[in-house]
């Protein structure tokens, strides 16, 4: 049965590209900013680029947090992308301007300690037990490699212990994917990530 997927709109995120990989995989795909047709997908997108407080503030423009909290509240999947990601956490601090996140997790998005910002390129990961966005990705020789462009990240973890965690390094240990009930994020692009991105993302609609 084919999936219905709603990445949401609110102005920030490489929408059309996500639309693109999840219906390469499968999925019946809709870029929409409507609150009726996003509770009633079977999965549910946030995508983000740029700015923690920008997308924060386009995300309110059109109740996105609320989008967001009725679905998980409902045990219904949402996947949050890159800054989608960083927004599910309880607070983001750029250029020591502290801004409110969705609250779905508590801590906070802060600036990877590194000589080279931002992290951009190809990287590796060390997915949790357990992990369903990286089925069938262990173990290959060489390793699957993802793609990341940022500059902040969530590098500690104080939500729910039952929580599969998968983690990066750029010289500092960094969360590169959660997966908490039906809320699942990962801080790099499984849109611009070939072959393994396709497959998380493949692994997540099949879950749907």
């Amino acid at each position: 049965m084919t999936r219905s997927v709603v990445v949401l709109d609110y102005g920030s995120g490489n929408l059309r590209s996500a639309q693109r990989a999840l219906q390469r995989v499968g999925a019946s795909v809709e870029v929409t900013a409507d609150p009726g047709a996003a509770a009633a997908a079977d999965g549910l997108v946030v995508p983000g680029v740029g700015a923690f407080e920008a997308c924060m503030t386009g995300l309110r423009k059109i109740a996105g947090e609320r989008i967001i909290a009725e679905r998980v509240a409902a045990g219904r999947p949402v996947l949050g992308v890159c800054v989608g990601m960083q927004i599910l956490f309880a607070r983001g601090v750029e250029f020591g301007v502290e801004t409110k996140g969705c609250g779905q997790w508590p801590g906070a998005v802060t600036r990877l300690d590194a000589p080279v910002i931002p992290h951009m390129g190809w990287n590796v990961v060390n997915s949790g037990p357990g992990s369903a966005l990286f089925k069938g990705l262990d173990g290959l020789d060489p390793p699957a490699r993802f793609y990341f462009v940022h500059s902040y990240a969530a590098q500690r973890w104080d939500g729910s212990p039952a929580a599969v965690l998968t983690w990066a390094t750029h010289r500092v240990p960094f969360l590169a994917a959660v997966e908490d009930g039906p809320l699942a994020a990962t801080q790099f692009h499984p849109e611009k990530s070939g072959d393994a991105g396709a497959a998380v993302l493949s692994n997540w609609v099949e879950g749907l």
